[in-house]
């Protein structure tokens, strides 16, 4: 009887696409940092929104925009970045958060920023479109080793 070995496949070929490979511990720190910054400015916009101007006042700026059903657009929006913003620091349900940022900062897109161009010190869009990008940016790739998300998928494979 003859036994064959194959050859790993090529890093390529297994998912791995950069040149110059990073160790894991520092993608998994470069992760949390980027997560912890990216929740800390959602949980300021989300604030700012229910807290520090009020539902109300911001729904009737969502309603002066021509934002549909404005004060339960301002609360939900206000909502999906103040609490999409601490789970994603922890690291939980990474990929609903960024589905329901994205379709949060689209909406930010279409009804307040489209018209002022890109600079944000304009009113532009480069906030919303960074911060969409980032957001789903994680919900495609993870969150790396340090988040609930990880910690929750290595207790199940544990258990398979």
């Amino acid at each position: 009887m003859t036994t064959t070995t194959t050859a790993p496949a090529p890093r390529a070929l297994q998912g791995e696409t950069r040149l110059v490979p990073v160790p894991a511990i520092v993608r998994d720190i470069g992760l949390l940092i980027t997560r912890v910054l990216l929740g800390v400015v959602l949980i300021a916009h989300g604030w700012e929104k229910l807290v520090t101007n009020g539902a109300g006042a911001t729904g009737e700026f969502f309603d002066s925009v021509g934002v549909p059903a404005a004060r339960a657009a301002a609360v939900f929006a206000g909502g999906v970045e103040l609490v999409g913003g601490i789970l994603l620091i922890l690291g939980l349900l990474t990929p609903l958060v960024a589905a329901l940022v994205v379709v949060v900062m689209f909406g930010a897109f279409l009804f307040v920023h489209l018209g002022a161009g890109v600079y944000a010190t304009n009113g532009g869009w480069e906030l919303v479109a960074v911060i969409a990008l980032a957001v789903a940016v994680f919900g495609l790739v993870g969150t790396g080793r340090y988040s609930v998300d990880a910690l929750i998928a290595g207790r199940r494979a544990a258990r398979a």
